[in-house]
């Protein structure tokens, strides 16, 4: 009975009897069913609800988070948390719980805007049973003393000139009518005669700011939405900019354009067109604090547009402000504020950066602060879920960011922190994401997340995209040689990336924030490479020594052992010879790295060929796409250019000997005629050995002397006649290619480091080389009969080749030419590249060939030149004791020392590496032929790569296409 009447309690209960045999049945069946914690059978769960999964009747009761059901005449309100009394019907008691209420009498069916009184309403009812009034009517309920009115009226709002009220929104108050509509048509409608655009009006005989679209583009492919707050805002807020100067206008019209990554293109009239059009059309107003892309009334989004703007704007100027580590005056806080706005426009407050302001990711505020700490790299990443974001951020808020600092005068001032937005387009290109910073357009507005531009036909409703800023950096660079702590503007790097709404609970988005440190390496980099380059000469004279050493201890064993005729000396034996091997083998290391430095030294030297030549009169060429004729000048040929360049390309590995005829030599002496056997370990000094003799094993020292002396011997002999026969009676091929410039009005002007290199003026004495065959002819004698100038700079002389020292400007305004010249990959460009590319790189050429022509014939005072000769102990030791601060000088130089960025001036250097390269193989083989052969590989393989290298290396630097180069 007691089972089947309470169930599994019950049951329980007479369990709990048997169990419990000590205590009456009767005392714990009524423990189980009074005490319920002590069922198993308890459950602490229950019916999980939302407020918008109960039924129309039925309320969300916060208190037992459940449905529960209205009372009588009742329905839930729009929240769905209480109740409110259907239309018809008042409420009679509301203390916060059940509310009770009570139907209004037929002759009184309209119910108060408090709900709490029935009333009789003139003008019928809303849908919610409250009185409704016609348009710009106020309905009163109440007199001036609060009694109820026992019918309402609807009372209509003076539009006239002397009250310009209308009702306000919610239609209980007159009040004033905007000034738009008063200013626009002395009313407060915006008649047929005037614009309405986003709740304002303006006249249609003043000027109006043209239309604009109020697409937003989103994604890297550049995708458009309608966007619901442009279509209602965009237009209206640049009318009330342009035409009534309204502050708050303008800044919502600046947000906009920062919502639109400020990009703008002479092909789309859009935010930032708007923008940039009003600010063109307002300079009449002044500027804000002398900044010129600051105009009054206006927000500061811009820098300018210029090219190479941004370096001026963060290399140009140092912050007053001192930062030291440690000492009295230790200054370790980097104090950043920012302006903000709200996305209608209205001022919100200055605030700091500190307490995570730019940062997205939470932490706690000792780590968020520690990312302004100066002289701290900070890096800080999560994912953040899209639910979250779109929580947190219902609406933009936009920053204008300063650095706070105390100038010489000990005043706190602020200086404004540029923003390169990595998503900017400027004509459809992304120019912020080019690698050279004259190319930037910095900015100045940023936000963090944008979730009202992706909203499509309702503000209200979710956006369809929205905008984060995944990657934000803050980049503090030192001023280098300072000594106090000075530093350049800093530059904040946002990019902002676009997420597609499709399940915000699934989705999520991974953003960033660093404060980065650097500093100008490049004095750094400086020393280092001149350390390094220090270590490369020194390597290659301590190759020297060890080879002298080498040679001449070889020579030593092989004179005094084969020569002596009372015996005094014995050859070392084989375990003794390992400190020469060792000797030799660090005479090749060295003299290698030596080598391979001179070899990447001459495939990397900045070289240029000055065309001289003058165009001859004017042409009448087509106008492309205007169907006309224009006076142009003639095109100057460029094919001497081109030979000059060929032939410069032949002679890089120009050498002084011929590399097969030395190989085969050595190894026509050393296996053919015997020399071979003055290395075997005996007395004996004959060339030759009889087949029937004993034949002693080789001594590695001997064989590297007989080797060593017969490579220097061959060598020497190559060179001497090369240099005093075949150079003066047949061919002189260094001298020719002087005289070649000089023929084709062609100067050669190389750099072979940061300001030293090498001229050759090749102007032509007769003012122009492009020219016929008997001109030509006629030029060439009267230059021979004396009858015309000298050819070389200086009047008067015949100086033609020079050693350069360079100022520093001058090679920093080349530079600046050199790096549009050089910018793509390659000259390889007459059928590869784009137009635009070409002629790009064209107009860099021309402008190369103006400077430096320009420079040789002194046009720039401030990057001038003086012609000397060296001193004495200038040319013994191989360097400059003046340092051309102001001035460049040039050197004359008779002995065409450009040769030494060739083969050609480094024959000593490739002859010691072959001999060594040769002896290390025979040590280690002990075959002169293998040794020859592989010699003979390695010279042809560095040759093949000198020029090929070298031909693509003249090519870049010259513009010259390779093809005309073979």
């Amino acid at each position: 009975m007691a089972t089947a009447e309470f169930g599994p309690r019950a049951a329980m209960a007479a369990g709990w009897a048997w169990r419990l045999r000590g205590i009456p049945a009767a005392l714990a069946v009524l423990v189980a069913l009074v005490l319920p914690e002590f069922s198993a059978a308890q459950r602490f769960s229950l019916p999980f609800r939302r407020p918008e999964t109960c039924e129309r009747h039925q309320y969300f009761d916060v208190s037992s988070l459940s449905c529960a059901q209205c009372g009588a005449n009742q329905t839930r309100d729009s929240g769905g948390i209480s109740c409110i009394c259907l239309p018809g019907f008042r409420m009679v008691s509301n203390n916060g719980g059940p509310i009770i209420c009570e139907k209004c009498p037929d002759n009184m069916k309209g119910v108060t805007e408090d709900g709490w009184n029935c009333i009789s309403c003139p003008s019928g009812l809303t849908a919610e049973g409250r009185c409704q009034c016609p348009a710009d009517h106020i309905l009163v309920e109440r007199d001036t003393n609060g009694k109820l009115l026992s019918e309402a009226n609807c009372i209509l709002c003076d539009g006239s000139e002397n009250s310009y009220s209308e009702a306000n929104i919610f239609q209980n108050r007159c009040v004033r009518c905007g000034p738009t509509f008063i200013n626009a048509t002395k009313s407060c409608t915006c008649s047929e005669h005037a614009i309405s655009t986003g709740g304002l009006c303006f006249s249609r005989k003043g000027s109006f700011p043209p239309q604009a679209v109020t697409t937003w583009r989103y994604g890297q492919a550049g995708a458009f939405l309608n966007s619901e707050w442009f279509s209602k805002h965009l237009q209206s807020s640049a009318a009330a900019c342009w035409i009534y100067s309204n502050l708050t206008s303008c800044q919502a019209l600046g947000n906009m354009c920062v919502m639109n990554m400020n990009s703008w293109s002479f092909s789309t009239f859009d935010a930032c067109r708007l923008f940039r059009f009003i600010f063109e059309n307002t300079a009449a107003l002044g500027t804000v604090h002398s900044i010129s892309s600051w105009r009054q009334n206006l927000p500061w989004l811009f820098y300018g547009d210029q090219l190479g703007l941004a370096p001026q704007v963060l290399r140009t100027t140092q912050l007053f402000t001192n930062f030291n580590f440690k000492g009295q005056s230790q200054n370790l806080k980097l104090k950043f504020v920012a302006a903000s706005y709200d996305v209608r426009g209205n001022f919100l407050e200055w605030r700091t950066l500190e307490g995570g302001l730019l940062q997205l990711c939470p932490d706690t505020v000792i780590r968020l602060n520690a990312a302004y700490n100066f002289g701290t790299t900070y890096q800080q990443s999560c994912e953040i879920p899209i639910s979250k974001i779109l929580t947190d951020f219902t609406s933009p808020v936009f920053y204008d960011v300063y650095l706070e600092y105390t100038n010489e005068n000990q005043e706190q001032h602020l200086w404004a922190v540029p923003v390169l937005n990595q998503n900017l387009q400027h004509n459809e290109i992304f120019v912020n994401q080019d690698s050279s910073s004259a190319k930037w357009l910095l900015t100045r507005r940023l936000f963090l997340v944008d979730t009202l531009s992706g909203r499509e036909n309702d503000l209200g409703s979710r956006p369809r995209v929205i905008r984060i800023a995944s990657k934000l950096r803050i980049s503090i660079s030192l001023i280098p040689n300072t000594n106090s702590g000075n530093i350049y503007p800093p530059l904040i790097t946002v990019a902002y990336q676009d997420v597609e709404i499709q399940d915000p609970e699934s989705q999520s988005v991974r953003v960033s924030f660093s404060v980065i440190y650097e500093m100008n390496q490049e004095e750094a980099h400086t020393q280092t490479n001149t350390v390094m380059k220090f270590l490369m000469y020194y390597a290659g004279d301590l190759a020297n020594v060890f080879f002298i050493i080498a040679t001449g201890t070889g020579l030593y064993w092989l004179i005094f052992f084969k020569a002596q005729t009372a015996v005094s000396v014995l050859l070392p034996m084989s375990g003794q010879e390992e400190n020469f091997v060792i000797y030799v083998g660090c005479a090749f290391a060295l003299k290698s790295l030596q080598f391979l430095h001179k070899f990447v030294f001459q495939i990397s030297i900045d070289v240029f060929l000055i065309d001289w030549e003058r165009p001859k009169g004017k042409v009448l060429k087509a106008v492309e796409g205007e169907g006309g004729l224009r006076s142009a000048a003639v095109p100057v040929s460029i094919w001497r250019t081109y030979f000059v360049a060929k032939e410069w390309n032949e002679i890089q590995t120009l050498r002084k000997l011929n590399p097969l005829f030395q190989v085969l030599s050595v190894l026509f002496f050393l296996e053919v005629v015997g020399f071979k056997n003055l290395a075997l370990m005996d007395s004996s000094s004959s060339l030759s050995r009889s087949k029937s003799d004993y034949i002693a094993s080789h001594s590695r020292i001997l064989r590297y002397a007989v080797s060593a002396t017969l490579w220097i011997v061959i060598g020497i002999i190559q060179v001497v006649f090369f240099t005093v026969f075949y150079e003066r009676f047949v061919e002189d091929k260094i001298r020719r290619f002087v005289d070649l410039c000089s023929i084709s009005n062609i100067s050669v002007f190389v750099l072979s480091h940061k300001c030293f290199g090498y001229y050759i003026h090749g102007r032509s004495v007769h003012g122009h080389a492009d020219t016929d065959m008997e001109e030509m002819n006629i030029n060439l004698k009267r230059e021979a009969e004396n009858l015309c100038s000298q050819r070389g700079l200086l009047p008067n002389t015949d100086g033609q080749t020079f050693q350069m020292s360079i100022s520093n400007k001058t090679r920093q305004h080349y530079d600046r030419i050199h790096e549009t010249l050089t910018g793509k990959n390659g000259p390889a460009r007459l059928l590869s590249s784009s137009d635009s590319t070409f002629e790009q790189n064209v107009k860099a050429y021309h402008a190369m060939n103006k400077f430096l022509g320009s420079f040789i014939d002194h046009v720039h005072k401030e990057m001038d030149y003086f012609v000397k000769d060296k001193l004495l102990l200038e040319r013994i030791l191989g360097m400059e004791f003046i340092e051309p601060v102001e001035k460049s000088i040039f050197y004359n130089d008779e002995n065409y020392s450009f040769s030494k960025v060739l083969y050609y001036g480094n024959e000593a250097t490739l002859l010691i590496f072959e001999i060594l390269f040769f002896s290390v193989v025979d040590l280690a083989s002990q075959n002169f032929v293998l040794a020859a052969v592989l010699t003979y590989l390695q010279q042809g393989v560095f040759k093949f790569i000198r020029k090929a290298i070298g031909r693509r290396n003249l090519a870049s630097k010259t513009l010259v296409d390779q093809r005309f180069l073979f």
